[in-house]
């Protein structure tokens, strides 16, 4: 059984809530995930002990966490629809979201009952994962499976937008949109000090470089030359995340469409613009196209499907879900409030 590391204590009730300011210094931290707090305290209008103060008490709390993750070129990907039998749901969940490569796992409402994100190291891993892992476990309906071609929008990619173009434009780090892609192959290793540094900024992101290099054995300057590399070529990505319906976006939706081929990238590329997108992918199947949103009521999907109709006339909706709990989130899982309580370590 995979070992869970647990990070947030037990949550009173005056702190399930964000304020504004609180907001703003997640908006900072998806901004540059790592930035120190002299940066981030005058970006957000307070003074860096106090930033560090409120940033410890959402992170204690389980309303916002750093985490770490593999870049997208690493493994492939695929978005698993599982239909379970009755009465099966909760221990479904709860053996599913241990697993370390069931990177995120949520209940949803419509012709399944559970949504996975699952990585492997290669494709024939991936299939045997899919059909004996998950399609033989007692309480197992059905399966489908999609799987990721190409990456539009992903969860590091959705802003709070909570600070000012200004503000945000400082804190933006060195070489941020440079647009760089990972040079690992899909198949390709990583050492072991590369995944102990994975792991160890997988339970915090904002974890410093004395206590990274204790964590990974190695001295403090050669972790920071390491990850500064891993992160300009987008093998590590970082991201700030919040519990969504404390913060104000209780509604998730998933949609799979088509579009025709010819038309894909562009439209895949103008989905990934929209302030509600999260995750926005080509996939395998007679769906080309899959994508959620963030809402901040469930009435907004009528709105946001007036926008697709508008603005992407070729884009033909086939199916839609609402999501009506996030179990694990990149390795973090979430209680029914959406705040986070434990960490799997994520790996294919």
């Amino acid at each position: 059984m995979q070992e869970i590391v647990s990070t947030a204590a037990p949550v009173p009730e005056s702190a399930t809530g964000f304020e504004e300011l609180d907001l703003a210094l997640v908006d900072a931290l998806q901004t540059d995930p790592r930035a120190p707090w002299t940066r981030v305290g005058p970006a957000v209008g307070i003074d860096a002990t106090t930033a560090g103060r409120r940033w410890a008490r959402l992170e204690r709390t389980g309303l916002a966490w750093v985490t770490a993750y593999a870049g997208p070129a690493t493994a492939p990907v695929a978005y698993i629809e599982l239909a379970c039998a009755p009465g099966e749901l909760e221990r479904l969940t709860a053996r599913l979201t241990a697993l370390p490569w069931v990177f995120s796992a949520e209940q949803v409402a419509g012709d399944h009952d559970l949504f996975l994100s699952v990585a492997a190291p290669d494709l024939p891993t991936l299939g045997r994962r899919v059909g004996d892992d998950i399609g033989r476990l007692p309480g197992v309906r059905s399966t489908r499976t999609r799987l990721g071609t190409r990456l539009y929008q992903e969860g590091s990619g959705w802003k709070v937008r909570a600070l000012g173009p200004a503000d945000r434009a400082r804190l933006a780090p060195p070489g941020h949109g440079a647009g760089r892609t990972a040079t690992r192959c899909a198949s390709g290793s990583r050492d072991g000090i590369d995944t102990a540094l994975l792991r160890a900024l997988g339970e915090n992101g904002r974890a410093g470089y004395a206590e990274l290099a204790e964590r990974v054995g190695i001295s403090a300057s050669t972790v920071r030359r390491r990850l500064a590399r891993e992160l300009r070529d987008r093998e590590i990505l970082l991201r700030c995340d919040l519990a969504q319906q404390a913060a104000g976006w209780p509604a998730l939706a998933t949609y799979r469409a088509t579009v025709p081929h010819g038309e894909l990238d562009r439209t895949g590329a103008a989905l990934a613009r929209l302030p509600q997108m999260r995750l926005c992918t080509a996939v395998t199947g007679s769906c080309n196209l899959l994508f959620s949103v963030w809402l901040r009521e469930l009435d907004g999907m009528s709105g946001l499907e007036a926008v697709l109709a508008d603005r992407f006339p070729l884009l033909r909706v086939q199916d839609r879900t609402v999501t009506l709990r996030t179990a694990k989130r990149m390795g973090r899982l979430l209680d029914d409030a959406g705040r986070a309580t434990g960490y799997v370590p994520v790996g294919p």
